[in-house]
């Protein structure tokens, strides 16, 4: 089913209209771990829409009920420190693309890495400072990781910056083409209207290089 991942900000509900006017059949909620400890509302291990995960009493009102005809998914974004506390409380944890991706992907305790293209590191000469390379994909493929490519990136940013990130992401789908890693589309977006519809990704990607039948099966994943 076509699926996107979003980061939470207190505005479930927001998400869930323009979700199902784009046809977007499940939503997956990532919520900073350490900020849901900070919340004195913090509940563990509830059961979402027939889903085992956790999730927020603050939350409730928008994901809990029986109102939705599409699948709702509930994770975490992990840092070092948190990610074996976080495992005790979801088992969709996901992390965003550092100095210590070799830490998450080898701990096979992530299920998901993304950010690759916003590392601030200049290109090189004849090829691209995109975060991915051989080493890091083939660990992916052998501890079945997959690699998010978040598209909202590009919103909100000037056309120089676009532009570079872009570059990053043709260059990061061929590796993972190349490499047979497990590739995962989503806007991995604060805001609601940054998501889009099937049809415009499919589009998007395919002028980024990526094969049309990955794209599909990036969009359709099961976390």
């Amino acid at each position: 089913m076509f699926s996107d991942i979003i980061i939470s900000k207190n505005n479930e509900a927001e998400f869930i209209e323009i979700a199902s006017r784009l046809g977007i059949k499940k939503l997956y909620f990532l919520y900073d771990f350490d900020k849901c400890q900070n919340q004195k509302s913090w509940h563990a291990s509830e059961r979402v829409n027939g889903e085992r995960g956790a999730t927020l009493a603050c939350h409730t009102n928008s994901l809990t009920g029986q109102i939705f005809d599409f699948g709702i998914g509930i994770g975490f974004i992990v840092n070092q420190k948190n990610i074996n506390k976080a495992l005790n409380q979801s088992k969709l944890l996901v992390a965003k693309s550092s100095d210590k991706d070799r830490f998450f992907i080898e701990s096979r305790k992530i299920k998901l890495i993304y950010g690759f293209e916003e590392i601030q590191k200049r290109d090189y000469l004849r090829q691209r400072a995109s975060g991915l390379n051989h080493t890091i994909c083939e660990l992916c493929r052998e501890n079945n990781i997959a690699v998010g490519m978040p598209y909202s990136f590009l919103f909100n940013k000037n056309p120089t910056i676009s532009s570079l990130i872009m570059g990053r992401m043709m260059q990061n789908i061929k590796l993972c083409q190349k490499y047979k890693v497990k590739t995962v589309i989503g806007s991995f977006s604060e805001k609601p209207f940054d998501m889009r519809s099937q049809h415009d990704i499919i589009s998007f990607f395919s002028i980024l290089g990526m094969d049309r039948k990955k794209i599909k099966e990036s969009l359709t994943y099961n976390l």
